[in-house]
């Protein structure tokens, strides 16, 4: 099962990348993970500090954190 969730947390690292900061809709749309693998592969990367959360007025922003 790690081995699945650095995998994600790869696609979502890539994702934002690529994409720039996102809410969770819009990183659930291009990164195509089901709903609790997206979500363990953001736990992966905010545990080593790889990414940030930002509230944009009504909704929650992830982006990286280099």
């Amino acid at each position: 099962m790690n081995h699945k969730i650095g995998e994600a947390a790869g696609v979502v690292w890539k994702a934002l990348d690529v994409g720039g900061p996102m809410s969770m809709a819009e990183l659930t749309r291009k990164s195509k993970l089901p709903a609790a693998l997206l979500q363990r592969a953001l736990g992966w990367l905010a545990r080593e500090d790889r990414i940030r959360l930002t509230h944009d007025k009504t909704k929650e922003v992830i982006a990286l954190h280099r």
